[in-house]
């Protein structure tokens, strides 16, 4: 899904926290967002996603507004997961269960995503007992069992140990291989969007100050 923002304006009060007047994230290409606190990231992806619906300009998604069958493609994973208090397995198969997938394709499914995690030996433990670096495995493990069509990252591998950010920085990059997935990465990290990312935009003082794209050699792209 390619998302078009065409003179994006964001205001907290009288500030302008948001100022973009051209912007496209391409169909199919993961997109780094990097810049300084403040700049203006988070409420660019908020806005993208959904949850910040109080700007002027346009947002497009493969040409159309936002609306549930949108809404329904995309999901973002924050800097600090939000689990329900239910076990890791639950926490993984709710997107499939609220999709009304049968029961054996769900387990097939999620029995995958456990594999893929390195997380099958949380399969029954409860998502509040969990550190930091398996929370944010297990978030991003229900964040891709259901195939977004795009899938947005707010800082996920920030506060996690190195060995939980190889894993995840892998299973982005074959999400997005498998899938054709458009994925928008905030990071301060920038080895990580060297890395995994097609391009990386700049933001500063909620403008776009660059737009480079980057050459891979990681995970052989």
């Amino acid at each position: 899904m390619q998302i078009s923002i065409r003179n994006l304006k964001k205001f907290y009060n009288d500030k302008l926290i948001l100022d973009i007047e051209h912007l496209n994230f391409p169909n199919g290409k993961i997109t780094g967002l990097v810049g300084p606190n403040g700049a203006g990231k988070s409420t660019l992806l908020n806005i993208i996603s959904g949850l910040d619906q109080r700007y002027s300009g346009s947002v497009r998604y493969d040409n159309k507004n936002l609306d549930e069958d949108v809404l329904k493609k995309m999901t973002l994973v924050f800097q600090k997961s939000y689990l329900l208090r239910r076990s890791v397995y639950e926490n993984i198969e709710y997107p499939l269960k609220i999709r009304n997938i049968s029961k054996s394709r769900r387990e097939k499914e999620v029995e995958a995503m456990l594999q893929k995690l390195d997380i099958t030996t949380l399969r029954y433990k409860k998502a509040y007992l969990l550190s930091g670096g398996e929370s944010q495995k297990v978030a991003l493990a229900r964040a891709l069992i259901f195939r977004p069509q795009v899938l947005l990252l707010d800082e996920p591998t920030s506060n996690i140990d190195s060995d939980s950010i190889k894993v995840f920085e892998r299973e982005i990059v074959n999400f997005n291989r498998e899938t054709g997935a458009t994925i928008i990465i905030i990071t301060h990290n920038i080895r990580q969007a060297e890395q995994i990312c097609d391009d990386v935009i700049y933001l500063e003082k909620g403008r776009v100050d660059r737009l480079n794209e980057i050459s891979k050699s990681a995970f052989g792209r």
